[in-house]
């Protein structure tokens, strides 16, 4: 056991960069939502990715070969580029969530008083993050002692990450918030899952005039969060990584075993208890409860809760008039227009855009007043928390240590996300450059995810995060299956793997195993689709389409021109 903990590594770089924002964020909602009902969800998923990379170690170690080329040469040279384009697409895209919850877990809950809001202040602590980063990075290249301390302190953060939030968990368990058997019923899918009020929510609605609305919004919001879960649990560039990270520390057939052991428990254990201590930890704060602002009577106080902002737009539209709240803006514009000769100055814009949201603000928070208190607390399910919620609503739990241990929490888990995604962004860039041996254009690869990472301070927001998340994630959920696909289709293949092919029950179990793990990414992908293309524009169906049909067509041609000393081999 020593031994394969020492000898272990690609595992715990897999858990680097699954436990990051996305799986933090997901894992947030999913307890809010679903209370302890979809602890399920996040299991499944990484057992169907466990599966998934252990069948990739396999055909790895067992050819020797990288997988760029192996794809290229004996499935499909088209399904070759577009997995490593599609990883450093995504490497580029969502390291820059990461900087930002970097910054936010030290400007919200570890630093008194804050960093502030102002451009200048995020990138000079982003900058210093990526500088960090980037020499822990540098080390993993170097064989020998850096190599070593780099899998240490990638384990001491994993193992960092996992105390904290494990830390809350029985604190809930101490204060009796958590049970045993509502756990082991989370654990548990249900037929009712994808369509059904979970928990404390069902009898919430009953009664409502509202509960039919707010039944079919947190419904929806439901069926994406728990797709969004699913996809944080194993990315597109995780396919990429795990791989490239074996052959770099030499590994080969011997390790086989070695590498099935290091992703249940390098990647698995550690993926599972965080996500379902988030989950546990946020179910306890959120689920079915509003705090105290939110059920006032008093608009002004409403108006001072964490979750009215993101209350106010659904709530907007369950009022079911956008004139009335373009009156409510048109008479409070009066005022400022009244006074003004030129309309087009920046100033008065600004003052128009306050006294908007001053108007806007002013009738939701009215008519959120004016709710029954089962509604409101119905409708905070469809606001999605972040870790500064979490630790505000356990206060009362944790005292002043909620603001630490999840500060903390979210500050490792962002960081060793980063490390890990300019690692891949370095492998993949010198791979499709035709130059894997280069350790330079490794560390440019780096470098430009880094870059791309510290742009979060301009990118990361409004209708720019919007669009980056739908064609990052559109991209990655898509490809994923087909990257399932491609690894599919190799451990069938006698020509690369010889007599490594499994043969007789050995294929049979394989072969079901990776079947379920295709499917399950498809059904993922059908879902993500589906619901980008129901609430998006002509333009936004006519880009998705036409992408997702002229890839398939090229992957099509892909499969006639790969290499025929393979079709013959085989």
């Amino acid at each position: 056991m020593g031994a394969f903990f020492r000898l272990s590594g690609p595992g715990w770089l897999q858990s680097a960069i699954t436990l990051g924002g996305g799986s933090l964020g997901s894992a947030l909602y999913l307890g809010m939502i679903g209370g302890t009902d979809l602890l399920w969800v996040q299991l499944v998923a990484i057992v169907i990715g466990v599966i998934m990379l252990s069948a990739i170690s396999y055909v790895t170690l067992s050819s020797g070969k990288r997988p760029y080329g192996a794809i290229n040469q004996y499935i499909n040279p088209v399904l070759g580029v577009a997995w490593v384009t599609a990883t450093i697409l995504a490497n580029m895209i969502f390291i820059l969530p990461q900087f930002s919850l970097c910054y936010d877990a030290l400007d919200q809950n570890l630093i008194p008083g804050g960093l502030g809001d102002g451009q200048q202040e995020q990138l000079i602590v982003s900058g210093i993050i990526a500088a960090v980063a980037l020499v822990i990075v540098l080390m993993s290249y170097k064989p020998g002692t850096a190599a070593k301390v780099f899998d240490i302190l990638l384990k001491l953060i994993v193992g960092f990450v996992v105390l904290c939030f494990v830390g809350a968990v029985v604190v809930l368990f101490q204060n009796g918030q958590v049970d045993w058997s509502m756990i082991g019923a989370g654990l548990i899918p249900t037929a009712d899952s994808w369509n059904s009020l979970s928990g404390s929510l069902s009898p919430l609605a009953e009664g409502l005039d509202s509960g039919e609305y707010w039944t079919g919004q947190i419904n929806s919001a439901r069926q994406t969060s728990v797709i969004a879960a699913a996809a944080a649990a194993v990315g597109i560039n995780m396919t990429f990584l795990l791989p490239y990270s074996m052959l770099a520390r030499g590994w080969d057939r011997t390790f086989r075993g070695l590498a099935r052991w290091d992703l249940i428990t390098g990647m698995a254990i550690p993926f599972i208890l965080v996500t379902s201590c988030i989950v546990l930890s946020s179910a306890s704060a959120f689920h079915g409860k509003a705090d105290e602002n939110i059920l006032s009577d008093d608009p002004a106080v409403v108006q001072k809760s964490p979750f009215f902002e993101g209350l106010s737009k659904p709530v907007a539209k369950r009022i079911g008039s956008e004139d009335m709240v373009e009156s409510a803006v048109a008479k409070e514009l009066v005022v400022v227009n009244a006074m003004k000769t030129d309309a087009t100055k920046p100033s008065v814009k600004a003052e128009q855009d306050a006294a908007k949201k001053t108007a806007f603000n002013s009738l939701v928070a009215g008519y959120i007043a004016q709710m029954p208190e089962n509604e409101r607390k119905l409708a905070l399910a469809t606001v999605k928390p972040n870790s500064r919620l979490l630790a505000l609503s356990l206060k009362p739990l944790l005292g002043d240590r909620s603001d630490l241990v999840f500060g903390l929490g979210a500050l490792a888990m962002g960081f060793s996300t980063i490390v890990v995604l300019s690692l891949i962004n370095g492998y993949a860039l010198a791979e499709i450059g035709g130059v894997y041996e280069s350790r330079a254009v490794r560390s440019l690869g780096a470098v430009l995810a880094m870059a791309a990472g510290i742009s979060w301070v301009w990118l990361w927001a409004g209708a720019s995060k919007t669009y980056l998340l739908i064609v990052a994630g559109t991209f990655a959920v898509v490809l994923l299956p087909i990257a399932y696909l491609a690894f599919f289709l190799m451990m069938n293949s006698k020509a690369l793997l010889g007599d490594d092919k499994p043969k007789g029950l050995s294929m049979v179990i394989w072969n079901v195993l990776m079947i379920i793990g295709v499917a399950g990414a498809v059904a993922a992908a059908y879902v993500s689709l589906r619901g980008k293309l129901a609430g998006g524009s002509d333009l936004n169906d006519g880009l998705i389409l036409g992408g997702v049909i002229t890839f398939l067509l090229l992957m099509l041609i892909g499969f006639s021109a790969r290499n025929r000393a393979a079709d013959n081999l085989e």
